[in-house]
Parts: structure tokens; sequence; C-alpha cells
């Protein structure tokens, strides 16, 4: 099984989410682990991107499965823009600082695994 990586804040911001959005964001992340994708995962541009309602609310949870061996999850929250659906500015930044960063840390890890050998 793939391990998961915590980049940011996106695992305490998914913790305070409610309990069936985070329930649901598991199951798909645990998905994503077995090398399977869940119904409403969608790509969002590298990355894949799940999204729950609740309440009237939107939620969003992004994720890499194309940085080598590990699952990036860059970002999960509320999205509480009023332009439809897009991805709110701010939070795209945050997801591609995330997404540089988690390159950063696989390109570590590679390093390190390399140093062992």
């Amino acid at each position: 099984m793939r391990e998961l990586e915590w980049m940011g804040s996106s695992r305490d911001d998914l913790v305070d989410m409610p309990e069936d959005v985070r329930s649901e964001f598991g199951h798909g992340l645990y998905l994503a682990q077995l090398g399977m994708r869940h119904v409403n995962a969608k790509p969002y541009g590298s990355s894949i991107e799940l999204i729950e309602r609740d309440d009237g609310d939107t939620y969003r949870c992004i994720y890499n499965v194309k940085i080598d061996d590990d699952i990036y999850v860059l970002h999960a929250f509320q999205k509480k823009s009023t332009s439809g659906i897009a991805v709110p500015k701010h939070q795209k930044e945050t997801i591609e600082a995330r997404l540089k960063a988690a390159q950063r840390l696989a390109a570590e890890k590679r390093a390190l695994r390399k140093q062992a050998l």
C-alpha cells in the first residue's frame, strides 16, 4: 500500500471537516493507496480532486499520485467562492506551492534512498 504524505496543514484541515466529508475523503485516499480511484474523483491538473457536499457547503481534497511512490495530499478546504465551481485564486496558489514542496520532498527521499545503497 502506498504511503500518504500530508503537505502543509492538509491533514489538520481534513480532520476539521464534517464527519461525513472526512469519511468520504478518507475512503477516496484509501482507494488511491490501493491504486484505485474513488467514483467521484476527477483530474485537477496533474493531481486528483475529490469533491463532497455537506449541508449546503462544498469541500475539496486535492492529492497527487504521480510523484514517485507516495500519495501527496496537497490541500483540503471548504470552498467559499461565489464564482461558481472555480477554485479561488488563493486556494490554487496554496495547491501549486504544496505541489512544488511535494516534488522537493520526493527528490530528497530519492537522494536518501540512493545514499543508503
